[in-house]
């Protein structure tokens, strides 16, 4: 019997199971807001209910909502399970992934995202390349890694570049800092201030993009741990420029402050790196996406590259 039905309304209606609302849900599946819900209204005027209560927060589906999410999630269980066995048969599904990271704060989404790969492709030699590494892609280029994730984009001959995702970078302040008074941040604010950030070079602190060009050098203290950067600014022995999922746990429980930095907020991204050739490998797309869908879902603020 023909249907209307495809599996990316499947997904939507999946997504929207457990998303704290409708641009949450367009966010995680990389979608705008606008196609989401014409996505929505295209399958109610088939079926003629109503899928989604829009009067609620958080975004409730209806009882016909919830019968078609719940098809989803069998479906996209048995599609990820058949394209798992077509990999296998390809010879697609087994190797080594040896990730290396350039940014002290990507465990707290790689980690969840490799805990949720794992199920899926368990022949896969998952491993992250201990330490911080200001250079990841250079690991990949000379075979120590198969996968960076890294917020630099070059010409590096045979080098794949994939977005993953942009974010806020916030300025992080004592609660009673001067500073709070200002709804924004601006490169003047930091002079005078002492600048305490990861013991990496300049190039890789997204904040002297905005410093650098306006002159302003402030003084410096490094520390290898968030948590030990978030206890110095607390108290009050200098200002952070940090990703905002990163602070956000000591933002709720009142710990410090922060600020946006320029007026559009001063924003970062990141991109998957591999060699051009692993890339027609199966499960190493599905572990780029895996890392794509889980940090939507568990990271405030993301915005889609």
């Amino acid at each position: 019997m023909p249907t209307l039905l495809e599996l990316r309304h499947l997904r939507t209606l999946a997504v929207l199971m457990d998303a704290p609302s409708l641009s949450a849900a367009a966010e995680r599946l990389h979608l705008t807001q606008s196609a989401l819900s014409h996505q929505l209204k295209l399958l109610e005027g088939v079926y003629e209910l109503e899928l989604l209560e829009r009067r609620t927060q958080p975004v409730r589906l209806t009882p016909a909502g919830l019968r078609l999410a719940q098809l989803g999630l069998q479906v996209m269980d048995a599609v990820q399970a058949a394209e798992r066995d077509l990999a296998n048969m390809a010879g697609g599904s087994a190797g080594p992934l040896r990730i290396a990271v350039e940014c002290h704060t990507c465990f707290d989404w790689l980690m969840p995202a490799m805990d949720a790969f794992r199920p899926h492709w368990p022949e896969v030699e998952l491993d992250i390349v201990s330490g911080f590494h200001a250079d990841p892609v250079g690991l990949v280029v000379s075979d120590r890694a198969e996968l960076a994730i890294t917020s630099e984009v070059d010409d590096s001959s045979g080098i794949e570049f994939v977005p993953l995702f942009q974010y806020p970078m916030v300025a992080v302040m004592a609660n009673d800092h001067r500073l709070t008074a200002r709804t924004h941040l601006t490169p003047k604010d930091f002079a005078g201030e002492t600048l305490i950030h990861y013991p990496v070079p300049d190039s890789l602190l997204d904040i002297m993009r905005v410093l650098a060009p306006a002159g302003v050098n402030p003084t410096r203290r490094t520390s290898e741990l968030t948590v030990a950067i978030l206890q110095l600014v607390a108290s009050r022995r200098g200002i952070a420029v940090l990703p905002s999922w990163s602070v956000q746990p000591y933002v709720e429980r009142g710990y410090v402050s922060t600020r946006p930095v320029g007026k559009r907020s001063l924003m970062s991204r990141l991109h998957a790196a591999h060699k051009a050739g692993l890339s027609q490998r199966p499960y190493v797309r599905a572990f780029v996406e895996t890392l794509r869908d889980t940090s939507f879902q568990l990271l405030p603020g993301l915005v889609r590259l």
